[in-house]
């Protein structure tokens, strides 16, 4: 099932494969920050922001999580490439 970034029970981003994938397109979108964990954990663990979530959705009808995975990709070589 794919996954997307709710904030409440609002989606807020096109669903994507994995979670993981999501948290990718989350942290470019600056709505990851890091957390001093507690002594089990020395390295700071990521949190999403605010009331953000990442939960597993249906896709709308006429979406493909997979397309939209390569689409992000494509745009981060994009950016990537005029960083320089």
């Amino acid at each position: 099932m794919p996954y997307a970034l709710f904030c409440n029970d609002a989606r807020l981003s096109k669903a994507y494969p994995t979670e993981a994938d999501v948290w990718k397109e989350a942290r470019k979108s600056g709505l990851v920050v890091d957390i001093a964990s507690g002594e089990e954990m020395p390295a700071p663990r990521p949190v999403l922001e605010n009331d953000y979530e990442i939960r597993p959705c249906w896709p709308d009808p006429h979406e493909d999580p997979a397309r939209n995975k390569a689409e992000a990709e494509r745009q981060a070589l994009i950016d990537l490439e005029f960083s320089y």
